[in-house]
């Protein structure tokens, strides 16, 4: 990683941790600010970086830009921009997918990765679609269809054998996993700063792995 992605990085998780306070201290300002520039410096990281494949960092920063677009909706919190949320992560995922693709996977290890998520699906991922079912019929479509394309982006990320991409993915999982327990089964108290520390941690984690 050379010298000006580096720092980059460095900024970025500082905005992250800034951004962790304030949702600790529910500063709803500070968070409006800490949690984009957070995305937008990686996104700063991964076009100055000199990646391995250069094809495979155009699709993370096409990943970054719909990620900051999905937090932007779902930031605001009203209920009619939360499917645009849920369809802006959702083209995430799938060009972290095409980026992984595109990285090189082995078979192997795709096959690791879709047995994982698999079991991922079933332990939590069920559970969240029939209290979604219960709850909002209406939005079990587009949380099916979420759930397919991360759980897709858990898969090629193990496939591809990167440690710091697998780390990444498990957290980005861990990170979504945790939003659609607590909005369809039921409220976690310490859920918000949980999501928001996971879901850092894998944007940085992904974006590093380019390197």
């Amino acid at each position: 990683m050379n010298t000006g992605a580096f720092l980059l990085v460095a900024l970025a998780a500082v905005a992250a941790v800034v951004d962790w306070v304030a949702v600790v201290d529910k500063d709803q300002k500070l968070e409006y600010l800490c949690k984009p520039l957070t995305v937008v410096l990686l996104i700063g990281v991964a076009l100055v970086m000199e990646p391995d494949s250069t094809t495979m960092r155009t699709w993370f920063v096409a990943a970054l830009v719909f990620s900051l677009a999905g937090d932007l909706f779902l930031m605001l919190k009203e209920r009619d921009l939360f499917v645009l949320g849920l369809a802006s992560f959702l083209i995430s995922h799938v060009a972290y997918v095409l980026g992984f693709l595109v990285g090189g996977v082995s078979i192997l290890g795709l096959l690791g990765g879709l047995v994982v998520a698999g079991a991922s699906v079933g332990l939590v991922g069920s559970r969240i679609v029939k209290s979604a079912q219960e709850r909002e019929p209406q939005l079990m479509g587009p949380v099916m269809a979420y759930m397919g394309v991360i759980s897709a982006m858990l898969a090629v990320a193990i496939g591809s054998g990167d440690t710091v991409a697998v780390m990444g993915a498990v957290l980005f999982y861990v990170s979504d996993a945790l939003i659609g327990w607590t909005k369809f089964v039921r409220d976690v108290k310490w859920a918000p700063l949980a999501i928001i520390v996971t879901y850092h941690l894998a944007q940085i984690a992904l974006v590093t792995s380019l390197a």
